[in-house]
């Protein structure tokens, strides 16, 4: 491994807990170990965002005192109404969130209904039109599902919405999390109008590195000690 791709790849890690379980003590523990491994960012559940921010705060002026906190909406089904997402969106916004990764209808894609899709994420889009907004696409539902042309069809749907990012997964849906080809096809899909982040059941360096040579400009990792530790 070259020197300082430890380092190269913590910058893109969106360090993240969103385990149902997930206590305010286990927020802190979370948020201090992003400081530590000198991650982009923390991603937390949109109720625990306020405890993210009290975290990040204590630890004072040091290197994590502006790490961005990101916030999930719509998570994880995607079957919310666009208002619940929006407002859920915005209320993360208002507690101090920075990044909104929102779960898109994933069964409106796989029934070619593209426009609601859009129109889902518009809503979205307006209620935070200054924050960084991702959008989880499900792309392993959407590949075994229906093949590359749905997946291309939802990047489409994404950045028509104005999305800053696409993204693989979830991590929660039992068809599985993000895979080389996935980000392949998306990243071809924007084509570096959006960013594209790689995210679920990626647990090694190799993993973290292939994702990144396929096209990802961000990684969305619970396990990222166990990552990085694996580039040195």
């Amino acid at each position: 491994m070259s020197p300082g791709a430890r380092e190269r790849v913590a910058a893109v890690v969106d360090h993240t807990l969103l385990k149902p379980e997930a206590t305010v003590a286990d927020v802190a523990a979370a948020v201090a170990e992003a400081i530590e491994l000198g991650v982009y960012a923390v991603c937390v559940s949109p109720s625990m965002v306020p405890d993210a921010i009290a975290a990040r705060d204590a630890a004072g002026d040091g290197p994590g005192a502006t790490l961005p906190v990101a916030a999930v909406a719509g998570f994880p089904s995607g079957k919310h109404h666009s208002a619940i997402k929006a407002a859920e969106a915005a209320r993360a916004v208002t507690d101090g969130a920075a990044e909104i990764d929102v779960v898109l209808d994933v069964g409106a894609v796989l029934a070619g209904d593209l426009a609601a899709v859009t129109a889902d994420i518009a809503v979205v889009r307006a209620a935070v039109p200054d924050t960084v907004l991702k959008v989880i696409v499900e792309s392993a539902v959407l590949l075994g599902g229906a093949g590359e042309e749905a997946l291309i069809g939802a990047c489409r749907a994404a950045e028509n919405a104005g999305a800053d990012f696409v993204k693989t997964s979830t991590g929660f849906h039992p068809a599985g999390g993000a895979a080389v080809r996935a980000v392949e096809v998306m990243a071809d899909a924007v084509d570096g109008r959006l960013g594209v982040k790689a995210s679920g059941g990626i647990r090694t360096g190799p993993d973290a590195t292939a994702m990144l040579a396929a096209g990802a400009t961000r990684l969305g990792l619970s396990g990222t000690r166990a990552v990085l530790d694996g580039l040195d």
